[in-house]
């Protein structure tokens, strides 16, 4: 099951590059089939294999030759180890499905906020959508519709206050994620996903201006900090909240 699931995972990785090729050009995801960006060629069903087709033409698009990104097999790659660790985490339960969905789009997230600084509202959109169906999956239970309602306020409503105490430093993209990841996640674990959000984006920040690969006006898109922070909580978000509670608050 194990390895059923990594490949799974390269397979949706495999989806998730034609996801961030076209969705930030307003193009259908579903139609026109997988063809090379570079002379239109419909790509047969052994060049879209994972990883695989990328290392068998070396790098190179079988009909015209063209160099293909490090992005494909790189995204390929990273969802099926996400799957894997999910897997590993939870099992083959609800939690998995949720989180792996989730994982995806996030992916998506961040690879076109760090393109163009810019969340598509429609990868936030499908975001709550899919969370309010896993929220009505897990039972009519009152308290968790209260627990999801309550974490899209406190998430949107931080970096809603962020971004007008700031004058804008947080774009609306990622006000609208922090709702949804609230609507996912709950009100506790947005506040751990806001918190590790914060110093991840510091410390990778700093890292960035010392070695002069960003300069202090430049932008940095902040969709893949949360990110991170969100794959963080939910692989160690219960393990985090209780070092919390035992270490600080004791």
């Amino acid at each position: 099951m194990i390895y059923l699931i990594f490949l799974l995972g390269l397979f949706i990785g495999s989806f998730l590059n034609v996801c961030i090729y076209r969705i930030p050009k307003g193009k259908s995801i579903a139609y026109p089939p997988s063809h090379c960006p570079k002379c239109g060629e419909n790509l047969r069903p052994w060049d879209l294999i994972p990883i695989l087709s990328f290392i068998s033409t070396k790098g190179k698009c079988r009909y015209c030759e063209e160099a293909i990104s490090l992005q494909y097999p790189i995204i390929e790659l990273f969802n099926g180890l996400i799957y894997l660790l999910l897997y590993l985490k939870y099992g083959l339960t609800i939690v998995f499905v949720k989180y792996a969905i989730l994982a995806s789009l996030l992916l998506i997230i961040s690879i076109i906020d760090y393109k163009i600084q810019i969340i598509p509202d429609g990868c936030n959109l499908f975001g709550l959508i899919g969370s309010g169906i896993f929220v009505v999956l897990s039972g009519f239970d009152y308290s968790s519709w209260i627990d999801a309602g309550l974490g899209l306020f406190v998430g949107g409503g931080i970096f809603l206050f962020i971004a007008i105490a700031t004058n804008g430093a947080m774009g609306g993209g990622d006000i609208k994620l922090m709702g949804v990841l609230g609507f996912a996640f709950g009100w506790k674990y947005i506040l751990l996903i806001s918190l590790l959000s914060f110093i991840i984006g510091s410390i990778i920040s700093i890292f960035l201006l010392l070695f002069k690969l960003k300069h202090r006006k430049d932008p940095i898109a902040f969709g893949p900090f949360i990110s991170i922070a969100a794959f963080m909580t939910m692989l160690y978000g219960n393990e985090m909240i209780h070092w919390y509670i035992l270490n600080i608050i004791r």
